[in-house]
């Protein structure tokens, strides 16, 4: 496995080693061992979760607050999508950072986001399914987010704003300087 340590503290891009041949592939997707030896992060993972957009989906950019504040390690098992970090940890030296890659079922890239990330994606191919692993379990009343067109990140989702899919949650959420204590 190779390790990427990308421009926001502890967030890193993993490319697993792949061993193809005539009759398909095979990688190892997480070892813990390895993980904590390359990148210094020992997140414990308690929760998976899938989903599947069509293509122009973007979902988030989500967060949890405190204490159920979550890591994840993200990686798309059919498709692609652009994946989207952006540290909104006030203490942090990278406050304020976004991170953007591009994962697939082509490239096997991952991507780890610490806590104290928010997190989207947009799907770019005509579907998706993505998976990440948690560190912590999914609490309601601590889900935060920010409105994935604030002018403060200008991130460059790839496709036109008229080509987004986006539930009524997210089109309504807050910018940063309002979702976020700076």
């Amino acid at each position: 496995m190779e390790v990427q340590q990308t421009h926001i503290e502890g967030c890193f891009i993993i490319e697993p080693k792949v061993f193809e041949d005539k009759r398909g592939y095979f990688l190892e997707s997480y070892n813990q061992e390895k993980f904590e030896l390359l990148t210094g992060a020992k997140p414990y993972f308690v929760q998976d979760n899938e989903s599947f957009s069509v293509k122009g989906v973007l979902r988030g950019l989500h967060f949890q607050r405190g204490e159920h504040a979550q890591a994840k390690l993200v990686r798309v098992l059919e498709g692609e999508v652009l994946d989207v970090a952006v540290d909104i940890r006030p203490n942090s030296k990278t406050f304020g950072k976004v991170v953007s890659t591009l994962l697939s079922s082509q490239n096997k890239k991952q991507m780890f986001i610490p806590r104290g990330c928010a997190h989207g994606f947009v799907t770019l191919s005509d579907t998706a399914k993505f998976f990440y692993k948690c560190d912590n379990f999914y609490n309601a009343e601590s889900e935060g987010g920010i409105i994935y067109n604030d002018p403060t990140f200008n991130i460059d989702w790839i496709l036109n704003g008229e080509d987004l899919i986006i539930s009524d949650k997210d089109r309504v959420l807050p910018v940063f300087k309002e979702a976020v204590p700076h």
